[in-house]
């Protein structure tokens, strides 16, 4: 019995070569619209779905395989006598091999101006339809929806004649993950029109970027996925230009300092990251003195650290950091000459990554065992006017400067976590601590005597006044803190008492 191939697709990449294939080991094709116009301009013979269903395509072309001639032909048992009985019964056909790509819906609300309408009428019905068919019967059919695999299956039918099972499953695993994937694009899409914030379920889709050379540890596989649609600031929008391959520590850390980098747009800013803290952020009106503030703030801990620019590096920053040991560089370009200088060391990582803005709503995921919690990721900003003097000093405009660009600061830091800054660079990070006079003791020891005359920064409220009190004996001038404690006015006495100013912002950060 001559087999038969039903064949439509969207995406027409590499297809005549693989129809004649087919044909030419004696398959007779089965087309649609406009893939049956191609394959007719080819010289290839086919039958139009019509000559099948015996009945024509209706709706502009929404209704064209959906009848029991196609999935009959896909569905049936080959080696069942009551499915054959009831094929010969309606003369049904049996279909053998099904290419099927879907409508471009992702690519069509991705383009500019696009419009509802046009996102709807490319939702594909028959081919996820035929897809599936064809998948579950994989037993007896082969289902390509992958231009990739074009060639193997080519292969094999001309070597043996058809497919093998293993084939077979493997691509019919394909095509369930394809539509999978479809279709939760096409629910994230309907969700986000309709503004749905809690769906009683959440689809989601991502497409392998890379394999990574490994995760948290060598012994740990690992791999990086990103969203269908690409993020600004974002490791899934960077492009590495040079360098061995990411590893999963080097993803959440880059990750981390593309993040709190976004915080400090208006300003030459450069952060540097080390196990997702940031070890040194500077600011300047130029892109040298943000950098010489970042790495003097640390000059320990930026060692085997990730360095993010938010201008182009110069020559003169390549040519310092050349000199030391980084796993990352990000920056939006390089001087043709800096990355010259970079390059010449084997193993450094160079990516650039885009800086267009994000729009505001954007959640955050993070896997639990079983599960996964999802939030809107922490965008709150806070100036000068959201925030209250709570004390009888009141900061000086450049301590208040200060308190504003710490408390953007101490957002990005491990709770719990206190910062301490001075003239646009931090001077200690404590981070991560059990207990917030913890966190204050290794930020202050850290920036030492460069503490006189800095501010602190708080991610969450004092629960006793013991920061306050540390803070004075290292010359602290200004505080900010959320407050909210009802221990506050034991704080504020202690600020009194020791000529420091202190603000209230309303608002907590913590990071967990």
């Amino acid at each position: 019995m001559k087999k038969r191939a039903l064949v439509s697709v969207s995406d027409k990449t590499d297809l005549i070569p693989f129809v004649k294939g087919l044909v030419e080991c004696g398959y007779e094709i089965i087309s649609t619209g406009g893939t049956y116009k191609a394959l007719k301009e080819a010289g290839i013979d086919c039958l139009g779905i019509e000559e099948v269903t015996h009945f024509p395509e209706i709706l502009d072309g929404r209704v064209k395989t959906l009848h029991p001639m196609v999935h009959g032909g896909l569905l049936a048992v080959r080696d069942l006598e009551s499915h054959q009985k009831q094929l010969k019964e309606n003369h049904i056909e049996t279909i053998d091999l099904v290419c099927v790509n879907l409508y471009p819906f992702k690519q069509t609300i991705s383009k500019e101006g696009f419009t509802h309408a046009e996102a709807i009428e490319n939702i594909d019905i028959g081919g996820p339809s035929m897809l599936r068919s064809a998948a579950k019967n994989h037993a007896y059919v082969t289902v390509v929806c992958d231009v990739k695999d074009y060639e193997q299956v080519l292969n094999e039918i001309k070597e043996n004649g058809d497919t093998s099972l293993a084939t077979r499953q493997r691509l019919a695993a394909k095509v369930y993950r394809t539509t999978a994937s479809y279709d939760a694009m096409i629910a994230q899409y309907m969700s986000d029109y309709v503004q749905e914030e809690n769906p009683e379920s959440l689809t989601m889709t991502f497409d392998l970027k890379q394999t990574l050379r490994y995760g948290e540890n060598p012994h740990q596989k690992a791999s990086f996925y990103s969203e269908m649609f690409t993020t600004p600031y974002s490791l899934c929008s960077a492009k590495q230009l040079h360098g061995k391959e990411l590893s999963y520590n080097n993803i959440q850390d880059a990750n981390a300092t593309l993040e709190i980098l976004r915080d400090f747009e208006g300003s030459s800013a450069v952060v540097a990251v080390k196990h997702m803290n940031p070890c040194g952020i500077g600011v300047a009106s130029d892109l040298y003195t943000a950098w010489r503030k970042a790495y003097e703030a640390d000059t320990t801990s930026i060692f085997g650290g990730i360095v993010a620019f938010n201008e182009t590096v110069t020559v003169q920053i390549a040519e310092e950091l050349s000199k030391m040991f980084l796993e990352i560089i990000l920056a939006p370009a390089f001087e043709e000459e800096a990355f010259e200088i970079l390059s010449r060391k084997k193993n450094i990582r160079l990516m650039t990554f885009t800086k267009e803005a994000q729009k505001e709503y954007v959640r955050k995921f993070v896997s639990v065992s079983g599960g996964i919690l999802v939030q809107d990721t922490d965008r709150a900003v806070t100036r000068a006017e959201d925030c209250k003097c709570v004390t009888e000093k009141q900061p000086t405009e450049k301590e208040m400067e200060d308190l504003l660009f710490g408390f953007k600061v101490v957002k990005h830091v491990k709770s719990n976590a206190i910062v301490i800054v001075k003239d646009g660079q931090t001077l200690g990070v404590g981070a991560g601590q059990m207990n917030r006079v913890g966190a204050a003791k290794i930020a202050l020891e850290q920036a030492g005597e460069k503490a006189r005359g800095a501010v602190l920064a708080s991610d969450a409220f004092f629960p006793m006044d013991d920061t306050v009190k540390l803070a004075s004996e290292y010359g602290i001038s200004a505080i900010i803190q959320p407050g909210g404690s009802i221990k506050d006015e034991d704080s504020i006495k202690a600020c009194n008492e020791n000529q420091v100013s202190m603000v209230f912002t309303g608002k907590r950060h913590f990071k967990h």
